[in-house]
């Protein structure tokens, strides 16, 4: 027993016939666009985390105009 009940034979058996359907060439075709694929969502996904840890950083180091404490800081430096 393979995956779910279907066995080895009946997986080669499914192969055989999608390759006689299709073509090796066109397999072919389809696994190189598949893997260009996977591979431009895996980097678009590594773009945006590293977008998301830019702006962290920079919302990291500026301080907060909404807090009190910031515009008497904010106050106090445009005084001196």
């Amino acid at each position: 027993m393979g995956l779910g009940g279907i066995s080895l034979w009946q997986l080669l058996i499914i192969l055989l016939i999608v390759v006689l359907i299709f073509g090796t060439k066109r397999l072919k075709n389809i696994g190189s666009d598949l893997g260009g694929a996977v591979k431009g969502f895996r980097n678009s996904m590594q773009d945006g985390e590293s977008e998301a840890e830019k702006e962290q950083l920079a919302d990291q180091s500026k301080p907060d105009a909404d807090f009190p404490e910031n515009k008497a800081k904010e106050k106090d430096e445009t005084k001196a």
